[in-house]
């Protein structure tokens, strides 16, 4: 996948602008790619994630379901799920903050308005991320620095600004989609490693090898 940051221009516009301008970027790059190679490229990102040591000795992690051009997430969770680790996935609530509900293999639950997949099962409120050893969040491209591009709607911010500094935020990529940097605002939180199908890359910052 070519790189998603060429001729993004961010000298020359707003953060909010440049943002729209890169979401679109990668987001046309990702429906460029055919699923089948989709598919290939994110088990291999899973498989460096899930062989992380961290990862491995994890007995709570936060996930989520993936949908659209993003990179599958259901080999980590049935994985997880087979090792008998407690995952929570996300409950978009009304105000785009994020409830959390115990994953459960049977797939039981429904997409709600936002068109994600909600699980079923007691929902164990906001702070219950802060119980995950590990946090997997979905982006659309990582810069070199940990900053995470979202999709805009903020849900992710304030969910990680709950997560202990000391536990691992992880995402899953698409090559070409860590950047030598993306634009930032003050409340982002930075994730510490990107899984891309050639590996774990631990970004600026912190520490761990790299795979």
């Amino acid at each position: 996948m070519a790189d998603a940051s060429r001729g993004a221009g961010w000298n020359a516009l707003t953060v909010a602008a440049t943002k729209a301008e890169l979401r679109a970027r990668v987001l046309a790059a990702r429906r460029d790619v055919d699923a089948e190679d989709r598919r290939s490229a994110a088990a291999r990102a899973t498989r460096s994630l899930l062989d992380l040591p961290d990862v491995m000795a994890a007995r709570c992690v936060a996930a989520y379901y993936s949908f659209g051009t993003e990179p599958s997430t259901s080999v980590l969770l049935a994985d997880l799920w087979s090792r008998e680790v407690r995952v929570l996935l996300p409950v978009v609530c009304s105000d785009l903050d994020l409830d959390w509900a115990i994953y459960d293999a049977s797939g039981a639950g429904a997409r709600d308005v936002h068109g994600v997949w909600t699980p079923d099962g007691p929902r164990l409120g906001v702070e219950a991320v802060a119980e995950a050893d590990v946090v997997v969040v979905p982006a659309l491209a990582v810069g070199a620095d940990g900053t995470r591009l979202g999709r805009g709607g903020g849900s992710y911010d304030r969910a990680l600004a709950r997560v202990p500094a000391e536990h691992l935020v992880a995402t899953l990529l698409y090559e070409g989609e860590l950047l030598p940097r993306v634009p930032s605002e003050p409340h982002d939180r930075a994730v510490d490693l990107v899984a891309l199908p050639s590996g774990v890359r631990w970004l600026r910052g912190h520490e761990g090898p790299t795979a």
